[in-house]
Order: C-alpha cells, then sequence, then structure tokens
C-alpha cells in the first residue's frame, strides 16, 4: 500500500491555499464544503474567491508566499502554476511537520485529494497515489452509477440509532444482519422513494417487534426505454442490480438484460402478436407470488411502464395485495425513437402539440377523436399500429388530414439495425408494405417528421 487512507476532520481547523487562481478556487470549494477555515495566499483572486473573501467565507492574504503564511495551519495545499513556488512551499511545510499537496506534483506531496464520491455522511474516496488522476476519476464515475444516492439518508439514520442498534442486538452478527436489513429492506426503499418518515417508522418497528426482522419482498416497475442500453437510467440500473427476480417483456433487449444481476432469476411474460401470450392476470400472480415469498422483484417493461405499458393495472393490483410497488420511469419509445430518427416531437414552426397513440386494436382506433387527429400542425405518435395502417391512414384522410402531410415509421428504434422510412400520409400502408416493415416500429404523422431527411444522424 502506498499511501495510508485517511479522512481528515478539518472543522474549524485553519487549512492554506496557495494560489488564487481557478485551480485553487476549486481546491478552496472542497476544503470549505469539509468545515476548514481557508486562508488563500495570492496576490490576486479570481471573482469568486474574491467575492468569498468580500462576505467573509474566506480570508485573503494578498502578496507573494511568506513562510509566516503556514503558522498554525494544519495543512496546505500549494495550487499555482509556478512550480518552484510550489516546490518551496512543499519544502517549507516539510520543515514544520504541516502535510503539503501540490496540485499534478505527487513527488511533492505528502498527501492526495482523491476522486470521492458523496452520498454524505457516506463518502468513498479513490486515489492512485497520483500516478494517473484520470483512471481515479473514471473509477469515480463507475461507482456514481452503481451507488444509491439514498445511502447518505440511510447513514445518517444508522447514526442517529446506532446506539439503540447496538443495544438492541448485541451480539454482532445479529447486528450485522439487521444492517443488511436496513439497507435490503423497506427502510432503504421508503428513503429512495423520498419518504424519511416512514422510512424511520420502520426501523422503529423492527427496533420494538419482538421477532428477528424478515425480509419483506417489493416489486419495482422499471422503464427499460426503447432498446438502447445507454437509455437506461440510474435508477433503473441500481434496481436491475438489486433484483432477485426481474419479469421482462420480449421488447426488452438482451443488452439490457445483460446489465442485470448475474444470478438474478429471469422469467419471460413477453407478449407477442401471432406468438406465445402470457395473460396479464397471470402476470399479476407471478408478481404477487415472488413478492410475498420475500423477494426484490423487477418488473421490467420496454420503453416507460405507464406509456401504454399496463403498469397503472399492475400498480393497483399490488397495493390492493399490499405489495410494496416503487416505480422507475423509462426514455418511452415516442420520444427516444423521434429523436434517433431526428425528428423533434414539438417545433415552433410545425407542431404544437403531441398526441400518444396506440393503433393495437380496432377498439383503439373507434375510440380516437379523428376530427381532432386530423388537424394539421400537430404530431401523432402512434405506438403498435402497424397491423391497421389502412384503417389509420383512411380515417385521418376522411376527417381532412392533409394527403401530403409527412410520416415516418421507425422500426427497432434505437438499435442498430434501426431503419427509418418516410413518406406522405396518402402512400403510407403501401410504403410500409414495400419496405416490409415490421414490429416493433412506431409510426410518426405531422409536419415535423419531413425533418427526418436532413437531420437523420443514427443508422442506415
Amino acid at each position: 500500500m502506498g499511501l495510508y487512507p485517511l479522512f481528515a476532520d478539518l472543522t474549524g481547523l485553519p487549512v492554506l491555499v496557495v494560489g488564487g487562481g481557478h485551480i485553487g478556487e476549486r481546491k478552496t470549494a472542497a476544503l470549505l464544503s469539509a468545515g476548514a477555515k481557508v486562508r488563500v495566499g495570492a496576490p490576486s483572486l479570481t471573482p469568486v474567491l474574491m467575492q468569498q473573501a468580500d462576505e467573509g467565507k474566506i480570508e485573503h492574504l494578498a502578496g507573494m508566499f511568506q513562510p509566516a503564511w503556514l503558522d498554525d495551519v494544519w495543512l496546505v495545499v500549494a495550487a499555482t502554476d509556478d512550480h518552484e513556488l510550489n516546490a518551496r512551499v512543499a519544502a517549507t511545510a516539510e520543515d514544520r511537520r504541516i502535510l503539503a499537496n501540490v496540485v499534478d506534483a505527487p513527488a511533492l506531496s505528502r498527501f492526495q485529494v482523491p476522486a470521492m464520491v458523496d452520498r454524505t455522511p457516506l463518502t468513498v474516496a479513490v486515489s492512485t497515489g497520483g500516478a494517473a488522476p484520470v483512471i481515479a476519476r473514471r473509477v469515480r464515475e463507475m461507482l456514481e452509477t452503481e451507488l444509491d444516492h439514498a445511502l447518505g439518508a440511510l447513514t445518517a439514520l444508522a447514526q442517529r440509532y446506532r446506539t439503540r442498534i447496538s443495544l438492541r442486538w448485541p451480539d454482532l452478527a445479529e447486528r450485522r444482519a439487521f444492517y443488511d436489513w436496513l439497507h435490503d429492506g423497506p427502510v432503504m426503499a421508503y428513503l429512495r422513494n423520498a419518504r424519511p418518515d416512514l422510512a424511520e417508522r420502520a426501523l422503529l418497528d423492527a427496533l420494538d417487534a419482538n421477532e428477528p426482522t424478515s425480509k419483506r419482498g417489493s416489486v419495482a416497475l422499471v422503464g427499460a426505454g426503447p432498446g438502447d442500453p445507454g437509455l437506461l437510467t440510474l435508477r433503473a440500473l441500481r434496481a436491475l442490480n438489486r433484483a432477485d427476480v426481474i419479469l421482462h417483456d420480449s421488447l426488452v433487449s438482451e443488452a439490457v438484460l445483460a446489465l442485470a444481476r448475474r444470478d438474478a432469476e429471469r422469467i419471460d411474460v413477453g407478449k407477442r402478436c401471432g406468438g406465445r401470450h402470457t395473460q396479464q392476470e397471470q402476470i399479476h400472480q407471478l408478481l404477487l407470488e415472488q413478492a410475498q415469498a420475500g423477494k426484490l422483484v423487477v418488473r421490467l417493461k420496454g420503453g416507460d411502464p405507464f406509456v401504454f405499458g399496463r403498469g397503472g393495472e399492475e400498480m393497483e393490483f399490488l397495493h390492493q395485495h399490499g405489495i410494496a410497488c416503487e416505480i422507475v420511469p423509462g426514455v418511452t419509445a415516442a420520444v427516444a425513437c423521434a429523436a434517433y430518427a431526428g425528428i423533434p416531437l414539438t417545433h415552433r414552426e410545425h407542431a404544437r402539440s403531441v398526441h400518444l397513440l396506440t393503433g393495437h386494436g380496432k377498439e383503439s382506433l373507434d375510440a380516437m377523436d379523428w376530427p381532432a387527429l386530423a388537424q394539421d400542425h400537430q404530431t401523432l405518435a402512434v405506438y403498435m399500429g402497424m397491423a391497421r395502417l389502412e384503417e389509420f391512414t383512411q380515417r385521418l384522410l376522411e376527417h381532412g388530414r392533409r394527403p401530403d402531410t409527412p410520416f415516418a415509421i421507425i422500426e427497432n428504434g434505437t438499435l442498430p439495425q434501426q431503419r427509418v422510412v418516410r413518406g406522405v400520409l396518402q402512400e403510407l400502408p403501401a410504403r410500409a408494405k414495400e419496405r416490409d416493415i415490421h414490429p416493433p416500429a412506431l409510426l410518426i404523422v405531422g409536419e415535423v417528421a419531413a425533418l427526418a431527411r436532413e437531420h437523420a444522424w443514427f443508422g442506415a
């Protein structure tokens, strides 16, 4: 081990930063956030540092470096662009046994400032000992995606009840099991969902209970986005990494499933036109059975669970049966596929509104307000509409939508095999048949669809 890891409590302690430029400004900000009394020594300061000095947040030591600036300080950071000056600051600090850091000069430094992941009061520090700061930054970026932001609130809550937890579970093994429950059970789930009062209540109930805490199951309705794994949200990724069981649709790509916890059980509940079909009631029962067995269940849906994904029905069912349910929105196909085709859904010159429609069945078509949909200067984004293109087109034309209204069909949107077929409304069914379009495909009708030709940026 090249460095001894150390977290320093600098609250109220004088610390010196030599250098009033932008690097000194960044170092000062970090030290202020740690509660240090910062002195900045430099002939001049950046506007931000000057304002902080005027407001009394820092002390400005004007002029060139003087050894007296080190009187009574605990740490010093040399942050100038003058290598000789930085070396002199470090040598002077060394003589006084004051720990010094010289920016971008690990050989002159007695301590290194790590890359940090802040989940206050939980802090994770990453250091390469100054050998390769960029690698430390990349590791920090990976940790940022993995570590739930609710960990800070969980740590603070556990800190408040640390004494009671120790008294309640004097046996170390039982206490460890309780902390595992805190992280994996309802307390963390409540904090993740911004419900700290319920989290504290669950912790207190566990402290007062005579029986050991048991793992309670829960369900997360997670939007997987349209297929590109890069569009998965951080919250969705964390849910996949926590899951014991994943019930996924057929539209969820293998690239997205590959990001899930390796030992999670996967259950395919896809609904395929003309193929194997899982009834919604059967999906409800699977969710209930797995959650009642104490498992963390992810119901993984293509796009967004609340946009033609029947997530609302599943949420109602779970709540009726007392199962905790978390909703993780996803990037819905209308937004993502249009963007990947270079089509803005709204545009000040071409579209004042957007309608999200489903053309899955005749009942859907019969329920639409065709006179309203036939108006110009609005965008229609149609999910699951390939089977009824002729009827959809005919009704739009019958109610006055212009025959030369542009359309775009986006097949396999956001995936490497994405195809975009463009044309005008009167030729829509023929163009789709000619190009042999197959689901999954999204239809966009409206003036904005014409922009796909000149703004295409993804795929063939």
